[in-house]
């Protein structure tokens, strides 16, 4: 009989930052609980939504690759993990994930330094290239656009140890970035791995929509 040792672990979800210069993971976040549901929502870019042209072949015209945004609710719970020695609670794991929208102290403390000294032309702090993960077949860049935590529960001294962050990503795709930047290729390699996917599907017949092949013409 197979032992508890032979079941596979699951794979977790999680998000991977990217050192920019090297275009290696510079840190690895890994969800504890891999949430229950993934919304996620596409919208095509037409390139005759609005038809304010009045080009009508521009109907069925795509400019670019859909706009892509995903929603998801993680778990972070420490009341199970209670006799081990945890002063802060679950401060570290928020903390890392909230420093994804935000630039660091020095960086603020740089730019300050140069407004200071009369720099006419300040270039906004650059955010490393984030990458989401769920499973081997969804790799993709992201952009967190929205990020709200509920504490839930706290120890003695008022430190979280149970929480449940909500967050919404926008998937970066070859419209938002330089051909330079990893996540360029990698979004192109999640849209080839969607094609791959789509292949095996089955076709279905005309005759299951109550049409013919040379009916379309006057259904």
């Amino acid at each position: 009989m197979a032992g508890y040792a032979d079941i596979p672990k699951p794979i977790r979800s999680g998000l991977v930052i990217i050192d920019p210069q090297r275009g290696t993971p510079k840190e690895i976040i890994v969800l504890q609980f891999n949430p229950d549901s993934l919304e996620r929502s596409i919208a095509p870019q037409a390139a005759g939504a609005d038809n304010s042209s009045g080009d009508r072949t521009e109907a069925l015209r795509l400019k670019g690759p859909a706009v892509e945004t995903w929603k998801l609710t993680a778990e972070i719970d420490a009341t199970d993990q209670l006799d081990v020695a945890a002063p802060n609670g679950i401060h570290p794991q928020l903390a890392v994930l909230e420093m994804l929208v935000s630039p660091s102290s020095a960086s603020l403390r740089q730019l300050e330094a140069l407004a200071a000294a009369g720099t006419l032309e300040i270039t906004p702090v650059e955010a490393p290239l984030t990458l989401f993960t769920w499973g081997n077949k969804r790799v993709v860049p992201v952009r967190l656009t929205e990020f709200s935590i509920t504490e839930e529960a706290f120890d003695v001294d008022l430190n979280p140890i149970r929480a449940q962050v909500v967050i919404t990503l926008r998937v970066l795709t070859v419209s938002d970035l330089p051909v330079t930047n990893r996540g360029y290729e990698l979004y192109l390699a999640y849209l080839a791995q969607k094609e791959r996917l789509a292949g095996p599907a089955a076709t279905g017949r005309l005759s299951a929509l109550g049409l013919s092949g040379s009916g379309l013409g006057g259904v």
